[in-house]
């Protein structure tokens, strides 16, 4: 029996986690602009910056210090297969970041939830 109430509340967590998420990133339209935070561990989880090799071999500056605080716009929002709302952002004053990229992609819920990205 109290099993069956373990699962139970694990459930509902579950529902309760997942329908914030969503919440979150329901709020965000194509436009918005974001703020870069920084990130929880040593390296961004939910934005997909390029490896730093791949930065210095493109003569780029692989500095991810520069990034934090960037102000960035939504320019395309996609849904993949795993149910995941992936955004495209660029930076808000057309500058590439580490002078190579003009866009990156992101997570938003997860990024948004680590406080990689946050709302302004």
């Amino acid at each position: 029996m109290i099993k069956y109430v373990v699962i139970a509340l694990f459930s509902i967590g579950a529902l309760q986690a997942q329908q914030n998420t969503t919440t979150a990133s329901n709020d965000i339209a194509v436009g918005d602009v974001l703020q870069i935070g920084e990130p929880v561990v040593s390296q961004y989880k939910h934005i997909d910056f390029p490896r730093a090799n791949f930065i210095i071999k493109s003569g780029g500056i692989a500095d991810f210090k520069t990034v934090k605080g960037n102000h960035v716009v939504v320019t395309a929002i996609s849904e993949n297969a795993n149910g995941e709302t992936k955004v495209t952002l660029k930076r808000k004053d057309g500058r590439k970041f580490f002078r190579n990229y003009a866009t990156v992609d992101a997570d938003l819920a997860g990024a948004l939830n680590d406080g990689e990205l946050r709302k302004l």
